[in-house]
């Protein structure tokens, strides 16, 4: 009888905490995103290009990482670059392509985190079901 209560407890905790970094995460929302888009912007890829701009999506999806348990939320975005100049993508016309992107956070340690990867040419629905190996959904909230 005691297992059972300790599974309900752990399920219901993990529950309880992924329904707390959903909110956090839209509390968040706003500043997160100027964490992604600066530290995007730093990280020198696409090589040759600047980061010009990024539109949001409205919605996110989130997924827990199968391996860690850790969770994730993927945004979709359009982002914009422009061509820096005296690099071999400069003059080309495809550099004023719009992209279509999932921007990926993280939740570490209490707050979501960002590093500023995207996963290229796929939203956040086909970006979770190609990586459905390596990531489980989880509904969004409320």
């Amino acid at each position: 009888m005691n297992w059972r209560w300790l599974k309900f407890w752990r399920w219901f905790r993990t529950g309880a905490q992924i329904e707390q970094a959903q909110r956090l995460f839209a509390r968040q929302r706003e500043h997160l995103e100027w964490q992604f888009f600066q530290a995007a912007s730093a990280s020198g890829k696409p090589r040759g290009l600047r980061w010009k701009a990024i539109d949001w999506e409205p919605g996110v999806e989130f997924a827990r990482e199968r391996s860690s348990g850790q969770l994730a939320a993927l945004v979709g975005v359009t982002i914009q670059f422009e061509a820096v100049a005296g690099s071999d993508m400069e003059g080309l016309p495809a550099v004023g392509n719009l992209r279509n992107a999932s921007a990926v956070f993280f939740f570490h340690q209490g707050r979501w985190h960002t590093v500023g990867k995207a996963v290229f040419n796929l939203n956040p629905d086909e970006a979770l079901a190609y990586f459905h190996n390596q990531y489980e959904r989880i509904s969004s909230s409320g």
